[in-house]
């Protein structure tokens, strides 16, 4: 029998989700013993992959590239976990929702600079009219609440997952 295949993503956020998961220390040792980590942005891995039984994904759906990446995501994936705030309700990336996009790039690109004012029209991807939870988009099987969730909390839910177990992540006992 295969080991089952952990992948983490990065949408719109901070990466605090992917610190938190680092400061699971030595039981990131206990859970790949048990399963593969097949993508992240921890590793060098290029291609999310097929076949991903876990998907912890972070962050908001803010641009083309986001929605793209989560629906590749959702259709590679078993479980998605929307991982912290930011993949939750869309927590800090959201923020700037009420402001719209067009005024958001010119503060950014033409207000606050001195060389070459201008919005960007390559690297940069183009940004969605608002940045929204990842539920809003694809199907999602676990909340993982949290900005960001306690180490302690994504254990048990990881811990919870491989053994084939329904996760409990309330996270009232894992609050700081």
């Amino acid at each position: 029998m295969s080991r089952p295949r952990i992948a983490t993503v990065w949408l719109d956020g901070c990466s605090g989700c992917h610190m938190s998961f680092l400061d699971l220390d030595e039981r990131l040792l206990d859970i790949f013993e048990r399963a593969d980590l097949v993508y992240s942005p921890i590793v060098d891995v290029k291609e999310f992959p097929e076949d991903v039984d876990v998907c912890l994904v972070e962050g908001a759906v803010s641009s083309e590239e986001d929605l793209h990446r989560i629906r590749m995501v959702r259709e590679r994936s078993k479980t998605i976990v929307a991982f912290g705030d930011c993949a939750v309700t869309s927590n800090v990336p959201g923020m700037r929702n009420p402001i719209g996009v067009p005024p958001l790039l010119d503060r950014a690109y033409r207000e606050n600079v001195s060389l070459n004012p201008q919005v960007p029209t390559q690297v940069v991807p183009r940004l969605l009219p608002t940045s929204q939870p990842v539920h809003r988009f694809v199907d999602v099987d676990v909340f993982l609440p949290g900005c960001p969730p306690h180490a302690d909390l994504i254990h048990t839910l990881l811990d919870d997952l491989l053994a084939g177990r329904v996760p409990d992540v309330s996270g009232s006992r894992f609050g700081r």
